[in-house]
Order: structure tokens, then C-alpha cells, then sequence
């Protein structure tokens, strides 16, 4: 397996060091309790603490323990237990729409036919809260180039899988427009940055944090980063998507990470990485600097 470090090596850390992260919290008197309750404040302001190192890979406990899955629950605590009768095997994407070649794949058939590599990612949420992690999966435009897009193709729907008898709040929280979707334009899709990640840390990736399949845009806020996706439609064009339906006025097609266009209710000039007691600057595009030519032309101080 290849190892893609869009992360210079020298600053990710050993994969036995960061899972003996939360020791040395311990040791230094830094309880994860109180990082994680700071992650919860997003609008607080702080000061980013000069000189420390800014891609650390988040503890594997940490990323596990603490994610969004509102499929499963409003909390961020407590997912991997509610996930427990998700069932991901047999698993079934389906590719279609404006394509010259749709097809329904088995997830093994996936991943025998696309090589899969580590991409070293930064991740940002919306909530102001941020992680370094280490995916496995394949670039999407490498599926794209096999469905062939029609001409009139121009987005990428994605949705996620609808099971409300094993995802409690599919069934309890009848407001949402479920099942999830996000969207792409087509050259978003292509990037090279834009991955479909299998694995987590070197092992499959674990229900709670969108087993068995799932989307990674490293340069857009995570909610675009949709999970346990069951269908990819190529469609001509913007297609809905499940939070800028929900509030158009907070969340956006686009959501790039952009430290210069507030949310309505935050600040995103900063953010806190878990496992860090103090705030740090928010980069444009999360620091991946390579996509702003996807956007020459378009107005960043105002675009979401």
C-alpha cells in the first residue's frame, strides 16, 4: 500500500506513538475531557499557541470516540455502541445517472479493483474543531473515469445508505430530509485530493465513522465528507443536499473551509485540534492550497 502524504512525513507522527497519545495527556495533566469540551465552543475566541507542531495525526482513541453520525445520534459520544447492529457486510454502492457505464458494485469488488493508498488528511469541522487523520481508500476520479460522465454531467450526488430500523434517528428525527446527501461538481470529484476511504489508522474503517465506505474533501468543512454511502448519481445539476436544505441560510453547497466567511452563529477565523488546550488560525481551503484554481473567478469573502 502507497502512502500519499500531502502532510510533509516529518510531521506525521508514528502510528505507536499516537495511540500512547492519551498516556502522555494523562502524564502531562491534560484530560481529553476538558480539550473536547473546548471543541464544543466554537465561537470562543483564543489565542493559537506559537511554535507547535500544526499535523500531529489525531489519537486513534480520540478520532473513534468523538465524531458526528447524526444517523445515529445528536451526541458526539457513545456512537460506536449505537452503531453496534449497523450492518456492513454484504455492502452495495450503486453508480448511476449521467453515465455511459452505471454499475452496482459489491464493496470487495471495489476494493480489489482500485489500489488502495494513505492519505494523510486534515480534517476540519464546521463546529470549529479540527483532526489530522490517516485514511486508506482511492481517489474517486479513478471510479468517475471507469462510469464514464456524460456531456451533460456536471455534479456528483452522493446518499447515504437509508436503514431506519438500525439508525435510531433516521426513524426518530422525521424533520431531516433523510437519507443524507452531499454534492460535488464534477472537478471537485476529479481532484486528486478527493478520496472514497475504506480504512482508518490501517484497519477498516469502524461503523462510527461511516463504515464501510465513505467520502473524504479535505478542503471542504466535514459535513461535505458524507458517510456509509449507498448510491453516487452523476447529474447535470446542483443536487440537494441534506444541510443547506435543512438551513440554506448556515450551511452552503460549496463549504470551503474559508477562515474569512463566518458561520452565522461563529467565528472560523480559528479552530482547536483535538488533542490541543488552545486555539489555532484556520487555513484557507484547510491548507491545501493546490484547489483554488477550482475557484478562480468566484468570490471567496462571501461564497459558503
Amino acid at each position: 500500500m502507497q502512502r500519499i502524504q500531502p502532510i510533509p512525513g516529518d510531521k506525521i507522527t508514528p502510528k505507536a506513538l499516537y495511540l500512547n497519545r492519551r498516556e502522555f495527556l494523562r502524564a502531562m495533566g491534560i484530560t481529553s475531557a476538558a480539550l473536547l469540551l473546548a471543541a464544543c465552543e466554537p465561537g470562543v475566541p483564543g489565542t493559537p499557541r506559537p511554535g507547535f507542531d500544526p499535523d500531529i495525526i489525531t489519537a486513534q482513541e480520540e478520532a473513534l470516540d468523538y465524531v458526528n453520525f447524526y444517523e445515529f445520534s445528536f451526541s458526539k459520544y457513545g456512537n460506536d455502541e449505537r452503531a453496534e447492529n449497523f450492518v456492513i457486510d454484504p455492502w452495495e454502492i450503486t453508480i448511476d445517472g449521467l453515465v455511459a457505464n452505471p454499475q452496482t458494485l459489491q464493496l470487495q469488488e471495489l476494493i480489489e479493483r482500485y489500489k488502495i493508498d494513505e492519505y494523510v488528511y486534515r480534517m476540519r469541522c464546521v463546529e470549529g474543531w479540527s483532526m489530522v487523520l490517516p485514511w486508506q481508500g482511492f481517489r474517486l476520479s479513478k471510479l468517475l473515469d471507469d462510469v464514464q460522465p456524460l456531456p451533460d454531467a456536471k455534479y456528483v450526488q452522493f446518499q447515504s445508505v437509508y436503514r431506519p430500523e438500525q439508525m435510531p434517528n433516521q426513524a426518530q428525527v422525521t424533520n431531516y430530509p433523510w437519507p443524507y446527501s452531499e454534492g460535488l461538481r464534477l472537478d471537485e470529484a476529479r481532484h486528486d485530493l478527493t478520496i472514497l476511504a475504506t480504512g482508518l489508522y490501517d484497519e477498516p474503517l469502524a461503523k462510527q465513522n461511516g463504515a464501510p465506505i465513505r467520502l473524504v474533501v479535505p478542503w471542504k468543512y466535514g459535513f461535505k465528507s458524507i458517510k456509509s454511502i449507498s448510491r453516487i448519481s452523476l447529474v447535470a445539476e446542483e443536487p440537494p443536499t441534506l444541510w443547506k436544505s435543512l438551513a440554506p441560510h448556515e450551511y452552503g453547497f460549496y463549504a470551503n473551509v474559508n477562515p474569512a466567511v463566518d458561520h452565522p452563529r461563529w467565528s472560523q477565523a480559528t479552530e482547536i485540534r483535538i488533542g490541543e488546550s488552545q486555539r489555532r488560525p484556520t487555513l484557507l481551503f484547510n491548507g491545501y492550497d493546490e484547489v483554488a484554481e477550482l475557484y478562480e473567478g468566484m468570490d471567496l469573502t462571501v461564497e459558503y
